[in-house]
């Protein structure tokens, strides 16, 4: 059994989450800007289906990307010489939740409904949130969201348009945190396509020790390229 969250109940310790299904830790609540947060900080993240109440997650191991780890393999980089992509940040936040929302192949429905959003896009006003965005001919083919306190990112989700798009944006995201004196990308679950990109499972007690000094930094105020990122 786990916790049902009332308006005001805190979270229960990410070490009494349960092993299967591996990491849900509570149900209910809200998804104000303070419970998120509140949430973050503490290792713990919102994942529903639609129909579900909102269940709260803490998985062990933890899959993150240290930002120095990125693998920019060969033809990547290749990708990022020729500059045929513009890549920025925080220009179509929405946009981009959206695009990340969209049905894709082999899935049914999203987890990303308009409650999360709405919910998002609070945090993005008040400087939490945050995208990455991939261009092409002034049309949007890629990018990823997240969150970020002090300094420590929280990756949500991320899309693809065209061959290379996210991985173009999580590229420079990775080089660009790592120069903000971020040390941890959290990317929540294990999948292969991240493994092939530099991430990989620590501890959950790890991860929680890591976030609780990177929470705890000053925050970055201007969230914007260095234009030498990839000279």
């Amino acid at each position: 059994m786990i916790p049902w969250l009332s308006d005001s109940f805190p979270f229960p310790a990410v070490e009494t989450a349960l092993r299967e299904p591996n990491g849900l830790l509570a149900a209910g609540g809200d998804l104000t800007p303070a419970r998120l947060l509140d949430a973050y900080r503490h290792g713990i993240f919102p994942w529903f289906s639609a129909g579900d109440p909102i269940l709260w997650w803490s998985p062990d191991p933890r899959m993150v990307l240290f930002p120095a780890e990125f693998k920019l393999s060969r033809s990547l980089a290749r990708v990022i010489r020729n500059r045929g992509f513009e890549v920025r940040m925080d220009t179509t936040f929405k946009t981009v939740m959206r695009a990340c929302a969209a049905p894709r192949a082999g899935q049914n429905g999203t987890w990303i409904r308009e409650d999360m959003i709405a919910a998002y896009c609070a945090l993005h006003e008040l400087g939490y949130a945050h995208s990455v965005e991939t261009w092409r001919d002034g049309e949007l083919v890629g990018g990823l969201y997240g969150i970020a306190i002090g300094r420590m990112f929280y990756g949500e989700s991320m899309f693809s348009r065209e061959a290379n798009a996210s991985k173009v944006a999580l590229a420079h995201l990775a080089r660009q945190l790592e120069r903000w004196g971020f040390k941890l990308i959290d990317c929540q679950m294990n999948t292969p396509h991240l493994a092939s990109l530099g991430a990989r499972e620590i501890p959950r007690a790890e991860f929680v020790e890591r976030l609780q000094e990177l929470v705890n930094c000053a925050p970055v105020t201007r969230w914007r390229f260095d234009a030498d990122l990839y000279a």
